[in-house]
């Protein structure tokens, strides 16, 4: 079954996140570096079968574009560019790096641990894709009480 990826893309780091076969639930997959993500993207697709890009679409507070967003859009094209065939849809990721941390914090992970930044990268990652499974599993669910 194919799966989804969940992409936090950050010019020094990207965290990514598959789904499950099922597409139910999103785990934590690598943090790469901005440089080779689509090179590792190429690698990872050419051994999985891949239905969706869930990038995470940085926004400030107040809703207004944050100052990652260029690089972000520039990561987009390239990666619509790249792999025509798989849809991209954008997840907002607005809390998802507070929300990393204090998933590490409440899961046990040690001070050391919690200072490599990748990890911080692949939980947000795993965020921003759950949200996304999330949602889709609550229209799916109205649509069936219809």
């Amino acid at each position: 079954m194919e799966r989804i990826i969940g992409i936090d893309y950050g010019r020094k780091r990207v965290g990514l996140a598959v789904s499950d076969p099922l597409g139910i639930f999103a785990t934590p997959l690598d943090c790469t570096s901005g440089a080779k993500i689509i090179d590792y993207l190429k690698t990872y697709t050419s051994k999985e079968a891949v239905k969706l890009f869930v990038v995470g679409y940085p926004k400030n507070l107040d809703g207004t574009d944050s100052e990652n967003l260029k690089f972000v859009e520039a990561f987009l094209k390239n990666l619509r560019k790249t792999f025509p065939d798989i849809q991209v849809v954008l997840e907002d990721e607005r809390f998802t790096t507070t929300l990393a941390h204090r998933a590490m914090i409440d899961g046990g992970m040690k001070k050391s641990e919690r200072r490599i930044k990748g990890n911080a990268d692949k939980i947000s990652a795993v965020l921003i894709l759950q949200s996304y499974l999330d949602r889709q599993a609550n229209i799916s669910h109205r649509d069936e009480n219809k």
